[in-house]
């Protein structure tokens, strides 16, 4: 197998891994169990997991005192992205949502240019209003009847926070930081926060006992969107780059739809797709065209070719 294919294959296994989300998350949520508690195993059951990933790359865990405090607002700023994409799951389907989501490229973009000066394109400027356009598609079916105000507000906070943890890595000094570490700190900030939250909301709640199969759905959403997907997104990135890899992303909402169709019997119109496509197309073309690719991701510094001794942070 060559090593595009190879880079193609995992890139595709990353997003299709993340768009699984909701399909782990809903029966869950069937049992009353709050989008809190959801987040607080997730990030609990994926802590150990990035751990090993560190380790085995040869990287320590040690900080510096001075990168806590980002460290620590990173995290709380990640959680609340998901904590607010996990909330929307109540109000709409997981297809609109994981579409709605996936504008943040454009998101950072906007960040850039604002805030940073950075250049803001006439073809950026027409794939905002192609998602613009898109998003307005999924917000009013051919019935007349809108998306839920409440899950659209939900889902664009979601995106706005990732968009600003994007900007924030690559804006601090956490910038020369191995990713891979800022992504095991990141996720233990945002799970003390879901500590907090979930204690001062009268406890954890955990699945019933007569159900013991869905603490596998709580460790498949630390396994298939957390590591799965990032150890396959990093190996892409290795074989092909970080701009196919990216605009493989396509999929991750794709996946979200298939299954909300498939599984949990969504609907799917020609007014949605239409919508699905020009949100997409928008957003890849946004990524490809090259100045925005170095914000949305760094995970080749993640897994660097380090020599196995004396390793020095």
């Amino acid at each position: 197998m060559s090593r595009k294919i190879k880079g193609y294959t995992l890139g595709a296994i990353a997003a299709a891994s993340y768009g699984t989300n909701r399909l782990f998350t809903l029966p869950l949520y069937a049992e009353g169990i709050s989008p809190d508690s959801v987040l607080f195993f997730r990030y609990l059951f994926a802590l150990p997991i990035l751990a090993i990933m560190l380790k085995s790359r040869g990287r320590s865990f040690a900080v510096s005192f001075a990168d806590i405090l980002p460290l620590a607002i990173l995290g709380i700023v990640f959680a609340m992205s998901s904590l607010t994409l996990f909330q929307s799951y109540n109000y709409m389907d997981a297809g609109i949502a994981s579409t709605i989501l996936f504008v943040y490229p454009i998101m950072v973009a906007l960040i850039m240019a604002l805030f940073f000066h950075e250049k803001l394109t006439i073809q950026t400027v027409v794939c905002l209003l192609m998602a613009v356009g898109g998003i307005g598609l999924l917000y009013k079916n051919e019935n007349g009847a809108t998306l839920s105000l409440m899950g659209t507000l939900l889902v664009f906070a979601s995106s706005l926070s990732y968009a600003i943890y994007i900007v924030s890595i690559n804006q601090t000094r956490l910038r020369d930081m191995a990713t891979l570490k800022v992504t095991f700190y990141v996720i233990l900030f945002g799970w003390l926060m879901f500590v907090c939250r979930t204690l001062a909301a009268g406890g954890i709640q955990t699945p019933p006992a007569d159900k013991p199969w869905l603490w596998c759905c709580l460790v498949a959403l630390a396994l298939m969107p957390t590591a799965i997907s990032l150890l396959c997104t990093t190996g892409a990135i290795q074989y092909i780059g970080s701009t196919p890899t990216a605009i493989l992303g396509a999929l991750e909402p794709v996946t979200a739809v298939f299954f909300g169709v498939t599984v949990f019997h969504e609907s799917l119109t020609p007014r949605i797709i239409l919508g699905f496509i020009l949100i997409i197309s928008a957003v890849s073309i946004v990524v490809a065209g090259g100045n925005i690719t170095r914000h949305l991701t760094r995970f080749r510094k993640m897994f660097p070719k380090l020599k196995r001794t004396k390793s020095k942070e």
